[in-house]
């Protein structure tokens, strides 16, 4: 038996949950990875109890469960230089009158309630056993921004203190979220990711001591964010092992385009057949998943894997289809007998 399989709904926020739990129940799905946006999940609905009941008898309805939910858009501003851009992913009261300093510290408090939401939520499963809180932490899943992202390239020549900086504004903003975890037994699984605090290996063990390695700090791991970019992905896997908390199965191709846009983007579309890299609908890209799910078992995870489908050039409802399909068929369990142990018999 492998590993549930999820749908991460983020990409589907234009549907109804009802009717989102329907698709992904005919596209084979195991359950759903609720994104805090569209209607799928409202944190500030989920602060009844009630609310966190109905989302359940909705997903048990159709046959499916939840492990964690997703916050990327409130968590990217929880650091970030504040623009107009973020306009469009907030909501009115996160944004307020704009001025900068107000919307990262109103995201901030916003995590915080996505948090208590997230054990209120989990709390709410029928069935659920008081053992469960211990053993199972809750997840969730997002962004941290950055304030030194746009410094990505060292000019105007940039000093490594300037980038210790950006560290430490990181785990100030975001020490008293993780603290919040710990008193209800969530973990943050940041989507290791360009535009965040962490976007390859050596960031994310940088963001980890810049949080005094916080037990609740960790990584929702998605590889197509690190392998255009030439990072192992695999290595990732090994590297960080227990702070595995969440994974996103999404693909991504590299090293096609027309010559002439870089990995950097050439402020294309995603779709543009000039882009160097875009993201593939899962197994048609050139992620080594097989690769990955040795690696997953090695650490010992168990916890779902959610298929974030991406592809701008497929229907979304074929590729999530297909996606559900290729990870069933590609996990395995991780054995449990030393398979030449029978030969000293």
């Amino acid at each position: 038996m492998g590993r549930p399989v999820t749908l991460f709904t983020g990409q589907w926020a234009d549907l109804s949950f009802e009717h989102m739990c329907a698709k992904a129940k005919s596209f084979g799905y195991d359950g759903l990875e609720p994104a805090c946006w569209g209607d799928h999940f409202e944190v500030d609905k989920a602060s009844t109890v009630k609310y966190c009941k109905e989302r359940w008898e909705i997903l048990m309805d159709h046959g499916l469960t939840a492990y964690s939910i997703s916050n990327h858009l409130v968590g990217q501003a929880v650091c970030d230089n504040i623009d107009e851009r973020h306009k469009l992913v907030l909501s009115p009261e996160i944004w307020g009158d704009g001025k900068p300093e107000g919307v990262r510290r109103r995201a901030a408090r916003e995590m915080i309630r996505t948090v208590k939401a997230c054990r209120r939520f989990l709390n709410a499963r029928p069935g659920r056993k008081k053992s469960d809180r211990d053993e199972f932490p809750g997840v969730v899943n997002g962004f941290t921004g950055s304030s030194i992202w746009h410094s990505i390239y060292a000019f105007p020549p940039t000093t490594q203190e300037y980038w210790d900086k950006g560290f430490e504004d990181f785990a100030k903003r975001w020490t008293p979220i993780l603290d919040a975890c710990e008193k209800v037994n969530i973990n943050f699984a940041l989507e290791v990711h360009p535009t965040e605090i962490a976007f390859d290996i050596a960031s994310s063990a940088r963001a980890l001591k810049a949080v005094k390695n916080h037990r609740r700090f960790g990584f929702n791991y998605d590889p197509s964010h690190l392998g255009y970019q030439g990072v192992d992905y695999v290595r990732f896997l090994r590297d960080f092992g227990k702070r595995i908390f969440h994974v996103h199965m999404k693909d991504a191709w590299w090293g096609h385009g027309d010559g002439t846009v870089g990995v950097f983007g050439g402020h294309t579309d995603f779709g543009d057949a000039a882009r160097a890299w875009d993201f593939r609908s899962v197994g048609r890209g050139d992620t080594r998943f097989e690769d990955i799910m040795v690696a997953l078992n090695d650490i010992g995870y168990k916890g779902p894997l959610s298929v974030e489908w991406e592809d701008a050039r497929m229907d979304r409802e074929h590729g999530a289809t297909e996606s559900c399909t290729y990870v069933k068929t590609l996990d395995f369990s991780a054995s449990a007998i030393v398979f030449d142990a029978a030969f000293a018999e």
